[in-house]
């Protein structure tokens, strides 16, 4: 956590920390952010042919659906562009790709966020002890933020301004007062059960609120109207 964020999420009472927590719960540490170096070559352990530079903006008023397959069920979300353009290209040229096939969801924070989409140290059958710490091999910048962070809602997490790869999370709870510091790109239409029962499996505790038996994403289509 750098200073001038410790400064920011230091404010207020219960809002602080629960900034606090997300942004312990929705960032890599610094030591273990993928460099250029890291990425290359692989798309930061991606499936050949996924993206190695930021992909274009999603079009203005673009709406898609992404679906996202597990072993306690399926997910749907609609991506809206009008949310945040580069977070919804993004996600959906690495869904495309099948980037996130195989990748799980590495940290459960009960009654806040589940997190995933680290495709470089987070993919069956080699999740490494690095894993959150992962990304695409590249970095893109923040999208502005114009809605609330409520229940369902789908955004990027992030190490700080500017540095959304691949990773993003689900809000378990509404989370109204939360700083905007992280894109939205949409919310779940169907599955918040499939969440929860994701969000309810073991969890290491203590800040890294790391899956003892991470449950991994089989599978991620997206599909347009």
């Amino acid at each position: 956590m750098t200073r001038s964020l410790a400064r920011r999420l230091a404010r207020g009472g219960v809002v602080s920390v629960m900034a606090a927590a997300l942004l312990v719960a929705c960032s890599s540490s610094p030591t273990l952010k993928p460099t250029a170096a890291a990425g290359a070559g692989g798309s930061g352990g991606g499936p050949a042919g996924c993206p190695t530079s930021a992909p274009a903006k999603a079009a203005a008023g673009s709406t898609a659906t992404a679906t996202i397959q597990t072993p306690k069920g399926t997910i749907v979300i609609k991506l809206e562009a009008d949310l945040g353009p580069q977070a919804v290209g993004n996600f959906t040229a690495l869904a495309k790709c099948g980037y996130f096939d195989g990748v799980v969801f590495h940290r459960l924070v009960p009654g806040f966020v589940i997190q995933g989409g680290d495709g470089q140290y987070g993919r069956l059958p080699n999740v490494s002890s690095r894993v959150g710490g992962g990304g695409p091999g590249y970095e893109f910048k923040d999208d502005p933020v114009t809605s609330p962070y409520t229940r369902g809602t789908v955004a990027m997490a992030n190490a700080g301004p500017n540095t959304n790869g691949s990773q993003f999370f689900i809000v378990l709870a509404d989370n109204n007062g939360l700083d905007p510091l992280y894109s939205i790109m949409g919310h779940v239409t169907s599955g918040l059960d499939v969440v929860d029962a994701i969000a309810a499996m073991p969890n290491s505790g203590g800040q890294a609120n790391a899956a003892v038996d991470p449950v991994p994403m089989t599978k991620v289509t997206i599909t347009t109207p």
